[in-house]
């Protein structure tokens, strides 16, 4: 399924070489040096964990946004299924859906749903059947930021969208002075970067940009980065790195990344107070969203532009996806058990941990029903 463009600003939709997939063994992995998945304190038990026939490897790459949660599941489940190696190489929701339609992988993550175009594709690797988003990850798309001295940042959408289109270049502008009058903003350069590949990070939080500041940001949301200016960084751990060494910068990622002491912005919404990027808070939003795929596929609404007190208006939805039917017979007992697990209420159960927000129930439990289904 996939909506029109159009429609799909008010959703949280979103090459690989096999050969250069990152192994996530029993240890663990991480991209950034220090996996807050590999450290997360594990709630599942081995023993809970079925592995059913699965064996071999199994081939998956995509979103980098999932990447630490992704850690802290193979970690428990490689260890209970000692017959099954899990490889995921975080190259990004656009390649990792590419090498998926190119019948590389298993499955892939992505944050955004898949287009239209992408379904009709996939029935070409999937005999019978097509490819499905499955809502498996939440959180908050936190903004970061690098400004010594200024701790608690608030800017609303307008503001944000002026200083990802180069249009506010300076931590002193005026407009940012205004929603922050007690803050001792310096004479310094705004240092913008955004994503290099192709990211279904971008695309949410350019959907955020263009439903919460219309007037301010012209730009179609995209995996691609589309506005002018500003500098680029490989992935979401490339983004937080930059952020974390450049004096003035300012970058959007998934909370998971935003650690290890960085200030995030509060948004200003609709509601009374500014609001934290929080797991609390994405929970709240994500909540809310709507089941808007036909058929066996899970992609959901989200409102960008809320009222509620508590709700955080940045939050992606990573989906697995996968074949509803004409899954390669060596690799689906392997898919299916270490998806069931990732949606199991023990997966589900490490986010919190691991920096993400757990899927409510009443979509989890749509999502056990399907990847029992796969075929």
């Amino acid at each position: 399924m996939k909506l029109q463009r159009k429609n799909r600003r008010a959703l949280a939709l979103g090459a690989l070489a096999v050969s250069g997939a990152l192994a996530l063994t029993a240890c663990g992995s991480d991209d950034t040096g220090d996996s807050n998945g590999g450290g997360a304190s594990a709630t599942a038990q081995a023993g809970n964990i079925d592995c059913g026939d699965a064996k071999g490897q199994l081939q998956a790459s995509g979103s980098s946004a999932q990447k630490n949660a992704i850690d802290a599941w193979v970690k428990q489940y490689v260890a209970a299924c000692k017959g099954v190696q899990v490889n995921y190489n975080p190259t990004g929701s656009g390649a990792g859906v590419t090498a998926f339609l190119q019948g590389q992988t298993a499955f892939a993550g992505s944050d955004s749903a898949l287009e239209a175009e992408e379904i009709e594709q996939s029935k070409k690797i999937c005999s019978g059947g097509q490819a499905i988003d499955l809502p498996m990850v939440g959180g908050p798309i936190a903004v970061g930021y690098n400004v010594t001295g200024v701790d608690n940042l608030v800017l609303d959408a307008p503001t944000l969208a002026k200083i990802f289109d180069s249009k506010i270049t300076n931590w002193n502008d005026e407009a940012i002075a205004k929603l922050n009058p007690d803050a001792k903003l310096p004479d310094l350069k705004i240092q913008a970067f955004h994503r290099s590949d192709e990211s279904g990070t971008t695309d949410n939080f350019t959907t955020y940009l263009q439903a919460a500041a219309p007037d301010d940001w012209k730009y179609e949301p995209s995996k691609s980065w589309e506005a002018k200016g500003g500098q680029s960084a490989q992935g979401s751990s490339g983004v937080a790195q930059q952020v974390k060494q450049t004096a003035g910068a300012i970058s959007y990622m998934e909370l998971s990344y935003a650690k290890d002491g960085m200030s995030t912005v509060s948004i200003k919404t609709e509601a009374a107070e500014p609001v934290q990027a929080t797991i609390e808070n994405a929970t709240a939003a994500i909540g809310a969203a709507k089941v808007v795929g036909t058929g066996k596929d899970l992609a959901l609404e989200l409102d960008y532009t809320p009222s509620a007190a508590g709700a955080y208006p940045i939050v992606l939805v990573t989906y697995e996806i996968a074949c509803d039917k004409g899954n390669k017979a060596d690799t689906l007992p392997a898919t299916k058990s270490f998806l069931n697990y990732m949606a199991s209420e023990d997966g589900q159960g490490l986010l919190a941990d691991a920096g993400y927000a757990p899927m409510p129930e009443e979509i989890i439990t749509k999502v056990r029903e399907t990847v029992n289904g796969l075929s």
